[in-house]
């Protein structure tokens, strides 16, 4: 009877640490997709007066008023008490805030930790850091740290079973070279978070942020407006 007991018991503790472990599904992330070459994609950091946006809310009404309808939004990365962008931020091909490759603590410094990258011709792209190079032909760009997926393998400083919870959100490259987005809708690791971007074919993936991040995506019946960010990453239309 007592080994019955302990086999039964075995068992029970077998299937929790499964489904604890196991790969997230869909349904626990809010993810958009978008073809950069067919739907504008844009960084946003301050209007037109110099006023950071800072929330989801004040660029969708600002959009509005300059006939742009906000489809899809989500913060586009780490920034400093000021609101201005940790590491590199290019805005229409400006260089508004320069590349970090300090050393320091914190998710951020985490190398490697990469770039998220659109070109003039529109094409997308997320790479470690220290491969980075604005030779000018780059449209808009954003730092952020760590790398989650590098070269189709996870980032090796990731244990799965790690306790470090938080909601979290990211940006990787699918295999048809479309954008995509995806923000935890509870609170997952870092290996967990990596692990879904590689289930979804990304060679290549990129931490934003953790729990302030906030996800705008009427397509999936996900509306967070507030926040008060740095950089805004947003899918718009005219």
């Amino acid at each position: 009877m007592k080994n019955k007991f302990l086999i039964v018991l075995f068992f029970v503790i077998s299937v929790s640490l499964f489904f604890q472990f196991s790969t997230k599904s869909d349904n626990d992330f809010v993810t958009y997709s978008v073809n950069t070459s067919k739907s504008k994609l844009s960084f946003y950091w301050k209007n037109n007066d110099h006023e950071i946006f800072g929330s989801i809310d004040k660029l969708r009404n600002w959009l509005s008023k300059n006939n742009n309808q906000l489809i899809f939004a989500t913060n586009g990365g780490m920034y400093k008490k000021d609101q201005s962008p940790q590491g590199l931020f290019i805005e229409n091909g400006i260089e508004k805030t320069p590349i970090d490759t300090s050393n320091a603590k914190g998710n951020f410094y985490m190398k490697p930790n990469g770039v998220f990258y659109l070109t003039n011709s529109n094409k997308a792209f997320v790479c470690k850091t220290e491969d980075f190079h604005n030779d000018k032909s780059i449209k808009f760009a954003t730092q952020s740290g760590p790398m989650l997926v590098i070269d189709g393998q996870i980032h090796n400083a990731f244990n799965k079973k790690s306790t470090n919870l938080n909601i979290r959100n990211g940006v990787g490259i699918l295999p048809n070279n479309e954008v995509l987005f995806a923000m935890s809708k509870k609170e997952i690791n870092f290996y967990e978070f990596a692990d879904f971007f590689k289930s979804k074919g990304c060679k290549n993936a990129l931490y934003l942020d953790g729990f302030v991040s906030r996800t705008y995506c009427p397509k999936e019946n996900w509306e967070q407006i507030d926040g008060n960010f740095g950089v805004i990453i947003a899918v718009t239309k005219n």
